[in-house]
């Protein structure tokens, strides 16, 4: 398996962690798929949003769990504040 495969990999993993630990935390019930993708674009936003604010978490896979945690229970109050 090469580099590149081993980090998409973890991505996914990570994604659905923090996805579920969002999902966990903002109290919604979501599926594998979403809590994927909540964690994954979640760590982006955060990423992003915490980089304005010069606050970095590191860049390690702890650093961005902790983002995409982040990021995904903001993105889910947002949905939550448009609907």
């Amino acid at each position: 398996m090469s580099a590149t495969g081993l980090g998409w990999i973890l991505a996914i993993l990570v994604g659905a962690l923090a996805g579920w630990i969002a999902a966990n935390i903002m109290k919604t019930n979501t599926g594998l798929l979403i809590n994927i993708v909540l964690g994954i674009v979640g760590a982006a936003v955060a990423r992003i949003l915490l980089d304005t604010l010069h606050i970095g978490l590191g860049s390690g896979v702890l650093g961005t769990l902790i983002a995409g945690v982040i990021g995904a229970s903001i993105l889910i109050a947002v949905v939550r504040a448009v609907r």
